[in-house]
C-alpha cells in the first residue's frame, strides 16, 4: 500500500484514456459546475420567480388573518419541525455524495417544494377538487374517497415541477435518474415541512385556540412518524420514474420510469385513505396493518429504485480517480471500493488485517471523498486544493 508516485505531480504520466474517461465523467455529470439561479435570460428563472411570489401571497393570506391570535401554536410548529428537519438533511447528504448536486441547487428544489409546490399549486387545487367532490357524488363518497383521489394527483406533480424547474435552469448539473431521486427527495421535504407547519397551525385554531403549544406538539408527534414514508419517499420514487420517462439517461426504460410514478400515486392514495381502505380490506385494525404494508413495500422499492441508479454515479466516481491509481494516490482496490458503494467500502474494509489497519481504511475512504470533491471542482486540474487533498491521503497513509 506504498505510494509509488508523487501525488502533486501533473498528468503527464496519466494515459489518455484514464484522462479521457475523467473528462467524459465530468462533462456527463456537470460535477463542479457551479450552480446558478439570476438567469434573466432563462424563462425558468421567471417561472421561479412568479411560483416564489405567488406561494408567498398566498401563504401569508392564509396564515396572516389569525396569526396574532394562533401565532403561539404556529411558532411551536415552525420550531418543532425545524428540528425535525435536520436528520433528514443528515440522511440526504450522506446520499448525495456521488458525484454531489450543489447545494444551492437542492434550497432551490426545497423552497420550490414549500412554497410554491404547497401553497400555490397543492393548496389551491386540493381545495377547489375537494369542494367539487360532494356535488359531484355526495358527501358520504367524498368523505371515504376524496382525498385518495385527489392530493396523489395534485402534490406530486407540484413536487415533480420543482425537478422540471431545476432541468431548465441546470440542464448540465441535472442529468441522471440519481439526480432526480435526490432532487426528488429535497422538493418533498420541502412541502412535507411546510404541510406539516400548516397542521399545526390548523390544530392550534381548535378548541378556540386553547393549548396551542400542545395542539402543536401532537401534530408533531403524529404527523413526524408517518412523515417517515410519505413526501420525501414519493417524491424521490417519482421523480427517478420521471428522469426514466423523459429519457434523461440515454432514452432507456422509460416503461420502468411511468410504472414507478403510478406506484408512488396508488401508494399516496392508499396513506390519504388508509381508514377507509384498511377497514375495508382488513377490518378494524385495517387501518394501522394497511400503513406497515405501506412502508415496508415503500422502502422494498426505494432501495430498489437506489440499486438501479447508483451505478451509473459510481461509474463516473471511478472513472473519475482513474488517473490517481495510475499517480499512486490510490491503490486500484481502494478506488474500487470506494466507487463501489457502501458494500464495496464494508467488504474492503473487512478484508484488511488489524484493528488499526481498519480505521486507517476507513479514514482514507473519508480523504478520498474529499479529493473527489476538489477534483470535480476544479474541474480535474491540479489546483492547490488537489494537491493538498492529494497529499492529505499520503499522509494518513505514513500515519
Amino acid at each position: 500500500m506504498s505510494i509509488t508516485a508523487d501525488p502533486g505531480s501533473t498528468t503527464g504520466s496519466v494515459s489518455p484514456a484514464a484522462e479521457e474517461a475523467r473528462a467524459e465523467a465530468l462533462a456527463a455529470t456537470g460535477w463542479g459546475i457551479p450552480f446558478k439561479l439570476v438567469q434573466p435570460r432563462n424563462a425558468m428563472f421567471w417561472v421561479f420567480l412568479w411560483g416564489m411570489a405567488a406561494g408567498t401571497l398566498h401563504m401569508v393570506q392564509y396564515f396572516g388573518p389569525r396569526l396574532g391570535v394562533y401565532g403561539t401554536g404556529l411558532g411551536v410548529g415552525i420550531l418543532g419541525f425545524a428540528l425535525y428537519t435536520i436528520p433528514w438533511l443528515i440522511l440526504l447528504a450522506h446520499h448525495n455524495r456521488y458525484a454531489a448536486l450543489p447545494w444551492r441547487l437542492l434550497a432551490v428544489a426545497f423552497i420550490w417544494g414549500g412554497v410554491a409546490a404547497t401553497f400555490w399549486m397543492g393548496l389551491q387545487a386540493n381545495t377547489a377538487m375537494l369542494s367539487l367532490y360532494p356535488k359531484l357524488f355526495g358527501v358520504e363518497w367524498a368523505t371515504n374517497w376524496s382525498a385518495g383521489l385527489t392530493a396523489p394527483f395534485t402534490e406530486e406533480l407540484a413536487k415533480a415541477s420543482a425537478l422540471v424547474l431545476l432541468i431548465g435552469l441546470a440542464p448540465k448539473l441535472v442529468r441522471s435518474v440519481y439526480d432526480g431521486l435526490i432532487i426528488g427527495a429535497f422538493a418533498g421535504l420541502g412541502l412535507q415541512i411546510f404541510e406539516d407547519v400548516l397542521y399545526a397551525f390548523n390544530g392550534s385554531a381548535g378548541n378556540f385556540g386553547t393549548n396551542q403549544v400542545g395542539a402543536a406538539i401532537s401534530t408533531l408527534l403524529s404527523r413526524g412518524p408517518v412523515g417517515l414514508f410519505q413526501h420525501v419517499l414519493f417524491s424521490a420514487v417519482f421523480c427517478a420514474g420521471l428522469m426514466w420517462l423523459i429519457g434523461r439517461e440515454n432514452g432507456r426504460h422509460r416503461l420502468r420510469g411511468l410504472l414507478l410514478m403510478l406506484f408512488v400515486v396508488v401508494v399516496h392514495s392508499c396513506w390519504d385513505n388508509a381508514t377507509f381502505y384498511g377497514r375495508s380490506i382488513f377490518g378494524e385494525a385495517g387501518p394501522i396493518l394497511l400503513m406497515i404494508i405501506l412502508a415496508v413495500v415503500e422502502l422494498i422499492v426505494l432501495a430498489q429504485v437506489f440499486r438501479w441508479a447508483a451505478p451509473q454515479q459510481l461509474a463516473w466516481v471511478h472513472a473519475l480517480l482513474g488517473p490517481e491509481v495510475v499517480r499512486g494516490v490510490l491503490t486500484a482496490d481502494e478506488a474500487a471500493a470506494f466507487s463501489g458503494g457502501r458494500k464495496a467500502r464494508k467488504a474492503y474494509v473487512k478484508k484488511v488485517d488489524g484493528h488499526h489497519r481498519k480505521r486507517a481504511a476507513k479514514h482514507i475512504f473519508a480523504a478520498t471523498g474529499d479529493l473527489t470533491h476538489e477534483l470535480a471542482a476544479a474541474r480535474a486540474q491540479d489546483t492547490p486544493a488537489v494537491q493538498h487533498a492529494r497529499a492529505e491521503l499520503v499522509r494518513l497513509r505514513a500515519a
